[in-house]
């Protein structure tokens, strides 16, 4: 053990200058070490205003991390004899409908913990909406794949959010009660809780932060709960080092068997390939998807893991089995690299390998992908002796209520002599590029191109936008109700 702590001798020092690269407000990170935890450290502010110190028991929204909590209650369902994990939902769920037909008969639970459903995230639908997740369910029918049926690994939230309603209600409960009393209660998880309300009722919690403006900004909290199967979870760093100690300990946890090992094996066990942590490294030649893990070898030692992103948090969750080793990092940033730069670190300098500079690579990558995005945006954009100064219809033409039969309702309104959308509660700015083409500033921010159809005789009857941005997706078209022409 020795050996182990004199390898982390000056990681804190690390750690406070890693923060201030990648200026991510405040961290916390625990890691494990043949069933010991022997580093559990807050580093930086949770609030930054306030002056206010991470701690080991701070709360994260560990976001899609929770996709592997929901994952073994499904395994222990099954374990039980109450779930058949490759049986057909329609078999659980005679009503369940998908737009592919033949999905609808054969999709499994199987098929959604892995990722293999046919469909692009279609994140929209739920992202600041207050549906009821059999609200989205009912919605599934009007969601198009982009893919064949089991084709392709095609990361999914909704298919989540499916299969936690189904293990809740197959257990004659909730999925948050059948996580708590099966997971969190015997893994003395007491701090962990399934929703960001309730995490702000606690006297430590960390405040959410993201880069905007070339400043790190505080903004408000994302409530998670009508998808709360595949990211709603808050948990800190003591809490979570347990849930890591359980796979490494074959599923058991004080002498007590939490799943059985083959179902944990199943879990850990790929199913099918997804996209690397990173592209392009000899250290990471391999990227699969189990259920509710990534299985990735690092560098020749195999090692799972799971990230997790929502507004302002970024998480990884880490194990290399054969090595003992469990790594958990939680930070209050968006879209933050340092859990990967220092999750990799840690590795490194617990199996004595040369250290290699993620932090610097990784900068680097991200330099050369910002200019070929602008490069790509620039060589997008219409030249400026294109652009016109009026859209040829006059404004009010364009507005009115816009309907997708899953995507809802989107309201096209004037506001100040300029047109805004109103979907999911949020507003969004719009702007004129050139003929009935727009740019609104979606949430995060991130710009989208957003298109007006006119029908033979000039009346605007629809609107679409690429509110999937996978590849291949189709975008999202709004018809406009007819009592607003």
């Amino acid at each position: 053990m020795n050996g182990v702590l004199g390898a982390l001798e000056d990681f804190n020092t690390y750690m406070e200058q890693q923060l201030n690269v990648w200026k991510v407000p405040g961290a916390a990170v625990a890691i494990i070490k043949d069933q010991e935890i022997i580093l559990a450290n807050g580093y930086g502010y949770r609030d930054k205003e306030s002056g206010l110190k991470v701690t080991p028991n701070t709360l994260f929204a560990i976001a899609s991390c929770t996709k592997a909590f929901t994952a073994m209650v499904a395994e222990q369902l099954a374990d039980e004899g109450m779930l058949d994990l490759d049986a057909p939902i329609k078999n659980y769920m005679p009503h369940f409908k998908m737009y592919d037909s033949f999905a609808t008969e054969r999709i499994t639970i199987r098929d959604m913990l892995c990722h293999r459903s046919g469909l692009p995230r279609h994140d929209a639908i739920w992202y600041n909406s207050k549906l009821t997740r059999e609200e989205i369910i009912e919605r599934l029918e009007y969601l198009e794949p982009n893919q064949d049926f089991r084709a392709k690994g095609q990361y999914q939230n909704i298919m989540y959010m499916v299969a936690g309603y189904l293990v809740g209600k197959l257990a004659g409960s909730s999925w948050e009660q059948r996580v708590q009393e099966r997971i969190f209660a015997p893994l003395h998880m007491k701090s962990s809780c399934f929703s960001v309300d309730e995490m702000q009722l606690r006297d430590d919690y960390a405040l959410a932060y993201i880069d905007k403006n070339g400043e790190t900004q505080q903004i408000p909290f994302r409530n998670m709960d009508s998808i709360g199967p595949a990211g709603s979870i808050n948990s800190n760093i003591i809490d979570m080092a347990n849930w890591i100690m359980l796979h490494l300990n074959r599923g058991m946890l004080d002498g007590k068997q939490i799943v059985s090992e083959g179902r944990l094996d199943d879990m850990h066990t790929p199913h099918i390939p997804c996209e690397p942590s990173l592209w392009g490294k000899k250290e990471l030649p391999l990227s699969c998807y189990g259920l509710g893990w990534c299985i990735e070898p690092y560098r020749g030692h195999q090692m799972l893991h799971h990230s997790g992103g929502i507004d302002g948090f970024t998480s990884l969750v880490s194990f290399l089995p054969h090595d003992n080793i469990g790594i958990v990092i939680l930070t209050n940033k968006l879209a933050s690299h340092l859990p990967k730069v220092v999750t990799y670190n840690i590795v490194d300098r617990l199996l004595g390998l040369k250290e290699i500079d993620w932090s610097g690579q990784i900068q680097k990558d991200q330099e050369k992908w910002e200019e070929q995005l602008n490069k790509q945006h620039d060589s997008n954009e219409p030249s400026i002796n294109n652009i016109e100064s009026n859209p040829p219809h006059p404004l009010i033409e364009y507005i009115g209520t816009y309907k997708h039969p899953g995507y809802g309702t989107m309201y096209v309104e004037l506001e100040k002599e300029h047109l805004q959308f109103r979907y999911n509660s949020m507003t969004l700015p719009v702007t004129h590029i050139q003929g009935d083409l727009f740019e609104t500033l979606y949430e995060l921010p991130m710009k989208l191109k957003a298109s007006f159809h006119a029908d033979s005789n000039g009346n605007i009857h629809s609107l679409s936008l690429p509110l999937n941005m996978e590849v291949g997706a189709k975008e999202t078209v709004f018809a406009k109700m007819f009592a607003d022409r």
